[in-house]
């Protein structure tokens, strides 16, 4: 039982402590009283250094869409690694990924590659505002895009910092500078109204506009489709670019969101799941949008490098699990999404604890409120919700199911129709758990 007095886990914590600040190199899995340490993991399931097995539905953070170790993976990058990992010379691996996202992507001719989502999304960025000439850019309240300083201004706001009805820049790390709060423009998801003023009252200023099509820490609620239509038509109107975030969402379908929403952005940012479970990110558009990045005639207007940027073990591990990608691996995703939150709703309505789940496709959200979810604030946790959420977190844990500290659950093909009646189960018990808490 998490947590035990006497574990591996603890006792690599322990000894973490003296070589990694706060015992940690990545914010987000990080639990108290301690992280729980993986030793291996085999489709599905992942198995801890004190041979605790779970079914594993958070997989790398939305990442691994195939599970862990698959054969057809493994033997891409190692196939590779025995000819070479990186050079200081392109390959024809970078050429067939790139070729294979803009034949799914109608919005993309040119792809760009590098090594995260954050990096993406940084260039991604810096390519609109090389593209435009302008220096401000417009992003959702409560929308994460990674560590870009930028991209991450009002990603956590709390009530008393929200503005009223008009979001306002706040910081997430300190020492932020004041410019970089400047040059943000803070609009509400899911508001079309009071996203399109603030759009045109800054529109003369802004390089672009970046939206998630549904936002994970925003609540993972899907964007309304007049909501992305009215970005499309504003953007437009003022002559800034439309970035959608495609880091996560890219895992929702064939064409990705984009595909399933009919909208084409001028510049998509992409990552996770394009890697084959090695580390990647990518920046795609249009022709015209992309040549900032084109050293043909000289200078590029955006230069851009990156020691490991389509390194051959990621661009065919990449492939590879693109490939496998298929309309019939999609569908299959849908259904395990939809059986899952369908068990888990009626989990809330058995047990009788205020709560929904909400997503699409093999994503998903559990929020512990009645409130009709629709954005960053209608998502916030009060003080209750969160102990609920808390509650129920560990309740999954030790039933062998591991998510996300914020109730979030990325799902994979292995998993079978056992695999999801087993979550539904370990969920109820959960929530039985938390209406004992009154």
């Amino acid at each position: 039982m998490y947590p035990a007095n006497h574990s591996q886990s603890r006792d690599l914590y322990q000894r973490a402590l003296k070589s990694l600040p706060g015992g940690n190199t990545r914010t987000t899995v990080y639990m108290k009283p301690f992280p729980i340490y993986a030793a291996s993991g085999a489709g599905c399931r992942v198995r801890d250094v004190d041979g605790n097995e779970y079914i594993d539905c958070i997989n790398n953070f939305t990442s691994l869409i195939h599970g862990h170790a698959h054969p057809a993976l493994i033997e891409a990058a190692t196939r590779q690694l025995e000819l070479g990992s990186a050079f200081g010379m392109p390959t024809e691996s970078e050429v067939e990924l790139a070729e294979l996202l803009a034949a799914r992507l109608p919005s993309v001719d040119h792809v760009r590659f590098c090594n995260s989502g954050t990096e993406a999304v940084m260039m991604a960025l810096k390519a609109a505002r090389a593209y435009t000439g302008r220096p401000k850019i417009a992003k959702c309240e409560g929308a994460y895009h990674g560590s870009y300083d930028y991209a991450e201004v009002s990603l956590d706001p709390t009530p008393a910092a929200w503005g009223g009805n008009a979001p306002v820049s706040v910081a997430y790390a300190k020492g932020t500078p004041e410019n970089v709060l400047a040059d943000v423009v803070t609009i509400p998801f899911n508001d079309v109204e009071a996203a399109v003023s603030l759009i045109r009252e800054h529109g003369r200023e802004l390089a672009c506009v970046l939206v998630d099509p549904m936002p994970n820490r925003a609540g993972l609620v899907p964007a309304d489709r007049a909501y992305l239509e009215a970005l499309r038509q504003v953007t437009r109107e003022v002559g800034a670019l439309l970035i959608f975030d495609e880091v996560i969402t890219f895992r929702l379908g064939y064409e990705g969101a984009q595909g399933l929403w009919g909208i084409e952005p001028d510049l998509t940012t992409l990552g996770k799941i394009i890697g084959g479970g090695f580390p990647v990110g990518a920046i795609a558009g249009g022709k015209e949008f992309m040549a900032v990045f084109d050293p043909s005639s000289g200078k590029p207007a955006l230069p851009h490098g990156g020691t490991f940027s389509a390194n051959p073990v990621t661009m065919r591990a990449g492939l590879a699990a693109m490939q496998l990608l298929d309309t019939a691996a999609y569908s299959r995703l849908d259904k395990i999404g939809t059986a899952v939150r369908d068990g888990i709703n009626a989990a809330f309505r058995k047990t009788g604890v205020a709560g929904t789940t909400v997503g699409l496709g093999s994503l998903l959200k559990i929020h512990f409120t009645d409130r009709n979810v629709r954005d960053y604030r209608s998502a916030y946790l009060n003080e209750t919700e969160a102990k609920r959420q808390a509650v129920f977190n560990t309740g999954l844990l030790n039933r062998g199911i591991f998510v996300a500290s914020y109730g979030l659950m990325a799902l994979s093909l292995p998993m079978t129709d056992a695999d999801v009646d087993t979550i539904v189960k370990a969920a109820e018990e959960s929530l039985d758990e938390v209406a004992a808490l009154g």
